[in-house]
């Protein structure tokens, strides 16, 4: 059985979605694999950060044999156990960590980066301001009725 490294297409209809996988080659595209190696998603903002491969693996089924196609083929040789972009996908894997952990809702505007602390304190300043004015505005209404 001849064994090649290969795209998997996953996905919806104009957002795909690969995952790289170790198959027969006479099997159909989509068809069964015999091993899943990692996942490619063009549609991702940060370029390096698209794929995402089992470097010892795929190390194990080349050294078998198994011949990547020519698409997985240059994913090894950037992400890869020894690839070229290893360093710039880890930075991008961050940037993209960092994107997720806080994403504002869309009613909720975004605060400026450096008053995100300043935020609670003047929340707070501001509901003492409002409890003191409705204090002093009932008191003004006792007053008037106490008058009558």
């Amino acid at each position: 059985m001849a064994v090649r490294i290969r795209l998997k297409k996953m996905g919806r209809t104009h957002r795909p979605f690969y995952r790289v996988c170790a198959m027969d080659q006479r099997s159909p595209r989509d068809g069964r694999v015999i091993e899943e190696l990692g996942y490619y998603d063009p549609m991702c903002p940060e370029t390096d950060a698209r794929a995402q491969l089992k470097g010892d693996r795929i190390d194990h089924w080349i050294s078998v044999g198994a011949q990547p196609s020519e698409k997985v083929a240059v994913l090894i040789k950037k992400y890869g156990s020894n690839g070229t972009h290893l360093d710039a996908q880890k930075e991008a894997l961050e940037r993209l960590g960092r994107r997720k952990e806080y994403t504002p809702a869309p009613s909720e505007p975004a605060a400026p980066a450096g008053k995100a602390e300043e935020a609670p304190a003047e929340e707070a300043k501001t509901e003492e301001a409002n409890a003191e004015q409705a204090s002093e505005g009932e008191a003004v209404a006792e007053s008037e009725a106490a008058a009558e």
